[in-house]
């Protein structure tokens, strides 16, 4: 057990420490970690694990730290990763805002910034591409209700994007209709 909570510490930190760009672009390093590294769930498991993250409120990051931990190691396993997530960086953070105070008109440090901001859509996109294969998979099994992914993720799209409505009413109206219509 206290080797479990150590390797989620480590996995997590890892993940954290190399993650650039906030908590979205961390999770294709935690779901490398998670699932190849440690083999703790499959790639299926990561993605149902992401979707119910996303539900709920708060950063992605712990969410998802404090359910792998717990599912891999109970509340010690939850704390361990947490800790990995929040303390480093907190530390961190603490410690360099008056340095970045200091460097934020510096070209050097603008250029790197810029310079970084491709690789992070890259991340991201990989993250859309993966996570998109499990999104979508159920579609052929839906039967004459197949579309409904797609519809689903196009209403949201245009309704947070373009009509300015709430995302939280994306998610609770996805939440509905996959009560209703994606059961079994």
């Amino acid at each position: 057990m206290l080797l479990q909570c150590w390797q989620l510490f480590v996995a997590f930190f890892r993940g954290t420490m190399l993650g650039f760009g906030g908590g979205p672009s961390i999770i294709p390093i935690y779901q490398n970690e998670v699932v190849n590294n440690f083999h703790w769930m499959s790639n299926e498991e990561f993605g149902k694990s992401l979707a119910m993250a996303n539900a709920l409120p708060g950063p992605i990051a712990t969410k998802l730290a404090a359910y792998i931990g717990f599912k891999v190691a109970g509340w010690l396993g939850a704390c361990a990763a947490l800790t990995a997530v929040v303390v480093p960086t907190a530390l961190i953070m603490v410690a360099l805002v008056g340095v970045m105070n200091k460097l934020s008109g510096n070209p050097v440090v603008k250029g790197m910034v810029r310079g970084v901001q491709p690789v992070i859509f890259v991340m991201m996109a990989m993250l859309a591409y993966d996570f998109a294969k499990y999104a979508f998979q159920s579609a052929p099994a839906l039967g004459k209700f197949g579309f409904l992914p797609f519809l689903i993720a196009a209403a949201y799209f245009i309704a947070v994007q373009y009509l300015q409505v709430n995302a939280v009413w994306g998610i609770v109206g996805a939440l509905v209709l996959g009560a209703v219509f994606f059961r079994g």
